[in-house]
């Protein structure tokens, strides 16, 4: 009944774009093909919108992974395939969708939690990832390790240094092989700029590790999921979103990484983004449902993108996406 209530009493976010003379989303031609693999993980942290975690059984099978370079194949103004989970690298097809795109000539970017690069039977990755040129965007939520194992669990912090110092060896960070770290809020906030929060990363991982890495991206948690039950736990969730809300930047619209990524699920479903994905709320404007019903996913231009109240995650302050602040 809680969950009822809260939804009801939501503003509505395509309410908020006509009040800011701004039109419903809708899509352009896509030049990023999301996956998500599987819900697998060596980690359970507390804020991933995934619910991802060692228990979890939900992984891509082989057929629909062959079907996604398929359509990456016929996809020809697809120029990046972005590969998360879960720990995308535990998915037993996760090798060959790397393998198959890069053979494409398409960049491929790895969402990576770090710590999988130590997990037993894994010793091949940070080899694997610099043979394949892959870009990585790594989770450090934040450059102690109080802050770090308090939202990632004990002991993540200083795997994470080792993992990280590994990368650096194999030239990522270096300017040979691209490395972006991401911060994401321990708690009900929006993250700092972006531009000064990079400033302080460097200086503390350089100074206090000897690590260095290209970017920071800064992610706002979003009110799905872990953390959404976090936050109706702790009492917070309607303040959190009226802080969101109340952020509201409509300088962010225009960028959002909705507007030229598809999503495809572990399952083959298709998505407007990676959290209507844990939602399960349908493609909008389209009748394809299934890495099946499109052969190049630029069929889906100018269809309407579904949205909710969530999508204020990706608008409050200076915005947020896959890429990190996007105003």
């Amino acid at each position: 009944m809680a969950a009822k209530s809260e939804a009801a009493s939501e503003p509505h976010f395509d309410a908020m774009l006509a009040s800011h003379g701004i039109r419903a989303l809708s899509r352009r031609p896509p030049t990023t093909l999301q996956v998500n693999v599987g819900k697998l993980c060596n980690q359970a942290c507390h804020h991933c919108h995934v619910d991802a975690g060692p228990r979890r059984t939900e992984r891509m099978t082989r057929a629909t992974a062959e079907r996604v370079i398929e359509v990456l194949a016929a996809s020809r103004r697809v120029s990046a395939l972005d590969i998360t989970g879960g720990a995308p690298e535990l998915n037993p097809n996760f090798a060959m969708l790397v393998e198959r795109a890069r053979s494409l000539g398409r960049k491929v970017i790895v969402r990576c939690n770090l710590t999988v690069t130590l997990e037993p039977g894994m010793e091949w990755l940070v080899e694997f990832y610099r043979r394949s040129t892959v870009e990585l965007v790594c989770s450090l939520p934040c450059y102690t390790a109080e802050n770090t194992d308090r939202q990632r669990g004990a002991g993540v912090f200083e795997k994470s240094i080792a993992a990280l110092r590994q990368l650096n060896a194999a030239g990522f960070g270096r300017g040979e092989l691209r490395l972006d770290l991401v911060y994401n809020p321990i708690g009900a906030s929006i993250p700092p700029a972006q531009a000064e929060l990079e400033a302080e990363y460097r200086d503390e991982l350089s100074r206090n590790f000897g690590i260095v890495f290209d970017r920071l991206l800064t992610i706002t948690n979003m009110p799905i999921a872990r953390f959404a039950n976090q936050l109706r736990a702790a009492g917070n969730h309607s303040a959190y979103m009226s802080l969101l809300v109340n952020h509201f930047n409509p300088a962010t619209v225009d960028a959002l990484m909705c507007r030229g990524l598809v999503s495809v699920g572990w399952n083959g479903r298709l998505y407007d983004c990676d959290f209507n994905q844990m939602l399960e709320i349908p493609l909008g404007g389209s009748a394809a449902s299934t890495i099946w019903d499109v052969d190049d996913v630029c069929e889906l231009a100018g269809a309407r993108i579904a949205t909710g109240s969530h999508c204020f995650g990706c608008t409050a302050g200076a915005g947020s996406s896959c890429g990190g602040a996007i105003a």
